[in-house]
C-alpha cells in the first residue's frame, strides 16, 4: 500500500538531520526529473543527500540554437558543458554532487544497440570496477538510504539499468539499510496531461511515456520542494523546456502550457507533467513504516 507523505517546507524544523541519502543516476538532469522533490524533501528537512552521477550524457541532444553544436557527431563538448547544468540543478535542492570515478570517468553509452555503447568508456561497459568505486562512496558516506532506478531503469535506457545494477550491488555490498526505486505512476501522469500542447509540442500517445501501476511510498510537495524541482529541472536548459513561458540564453523561445501543474518536454517535445507527487517502490531493506519521516522513515539514525 502507499504511503503518503507532504514534503515539509524549507523554514519547518530540521527533523532529519543525522541521516544520510546518496541518489544514484545516470546522466545530468535524471536527479531533477524522477527524484527533485525528494531531494529538495530530504535537504530541508537536514539530511545530508549526496547525488553521484555515473556519466556526462555526452550523447544527449539540446534544445535551442545556442549551443546545438556541442553535440557528439559536432564539437563533442556537451558533456562538458552539462557539468555546469548539473552544478545549478545540485544547487536548487541543496543537495551535494559527484561523479562516479570523477567527471569523464564513464562515458554516456547511449540507447540500446547504438555505437556509443561500443565505446570501451561507456558506462554500459564499466562492470565490476563501477561497483567497487560506488562501494567506496558508500562505505565513506554511511548512507540510511540509496535511492535508484527500478530494474528497467525506468524507461529502459542501458545506462539507467547499470546504474540499478550497480546500486544493489555496492548498497548490499556495504549494507545500506533501505533501497529505493523511484517510479511514475501511469494512471497520474494521463490524469494531468493538458488540453493542448504548446505550438510545435505535441500530446504523447497512448503507451508512450513509462509508468507503473503502484508505489510503496507516494511523496507529495509542498510548494517549497516543487519550486526546487521546477528549478533544478530548468538548469538543465539544454535538456528540458519548460512550457511556463520563460526564456533564456541556452533556448530563446517560449513555449506555455495550461493545466493544473507545470509542464516540460525533452528534445522530443512531447508534453509531460512535471507532478506534485513523487513515487518510489522498495527495491530491499527496511520497509517504509513511519510515512512522517519521507523517505528515511522507518530507519533507526
Amino acid at each position: 500500500m502507499t504511503q503518503p507523505h507532504t514534503a515539509t517546507p524549507a523554514t519547518a524544523p530540521r527533523d532529519l538531520a543525522g541521516y544520510r541519502a546518496v541518489f544514484v543516476h545516470a546522466h545530468p538532469d535524471d536527479e531533477a526529473i524522477t527524484t527533485g522533490g525528494a531531494i529538495a524533501d530530504l535537504a530541508a528537512r537536514g539530511a545530508d543527500v549526496l547525488v553521484v552521477t555515473c556519466t556526462l550524457g555526452e550523447e544527449g541532444e539540446v534544445i535551442g540554437e545556442t549551443y546545438q553544436h556541442l553535440v557528439a557527431d559536432e564539437a563533442d563538448q556537451l558533456g562538458g558543458f552539462r557539468i555546469g547544468e548539473l552544478g545549478a540543478s545540485i544547487s536548487n535542492m541543496r543537495a551535494r554532487s559527484e561523479f562516479l570515478g570523477g567527471a569523464g570517468r564513464f562515458r554516456d553509452s547511449g540507447m540500446a544497440g547504438s555505437p556509443a555503447s561500443r565505446n570501451p568508456r561507456a558506462f554500459v561497459n564499466a562492470g565490476p570496477e563501477a561497483v567497487e568505486l560506488l562501494a567506496g562512496i558508500l562505505r565513506r558516506e554511511r548512507p540510511h538510504l540509496v535511492v535508484t532506478y527500478g530494474p528497467d531503469g525506468g524507461y529502459g535506457h542501458p545506462d539507467h539499468i547499470h546504474a540499478h545494477e550497480i546500486a544493489h550491488a555496492a548498497a548490499e555490498q556495504v549494507g545500506v539499510p533501505r533501497i529505493l526505486w523511484a517510479v511514475r505512476l501511469a494512471e497520474g501522469t494521463a490524469a494531468l496531461m493538458p488540453d493542448r500542447a504548446p505550438d510545435g509540442w505535441r500530446l504523447p500517445e497512448d503507451g508512450e511515456l513509462d509508468g507503473v501501476e503502484r508505489s510503496d511510498i507516494r511523496l507529495e510537495l509542498n510548494d517549497a520542494a516543487y519550486s526546487a524541482k521546477i528549478e533544478a529541472m530548468r538548469a538543465h536548459a539544454t535538456q528540458l523546456w519548460i512550457a511556463d513561458g520563460r526564456v533564456s540564453a541556452t533556448n530563446p523561445h517560449g513555449a506555455l502550457a495550461e493545466g493544473p501543474v507545470v509542464y516540460y518536454a525533452l528534445s522530443n517535445l512531447i508534453v509531460q507533467p512535471i507532478q506534485r507527487v513523487e513515487h518510489y517502490q522498495l527495491g530491499a531493506g527496511v520497509p517504509v513504516t513511519d510515512p512522517s519521516g519521507g523517505l528515511l522513515g522507518g530507519i533507526e539514525r
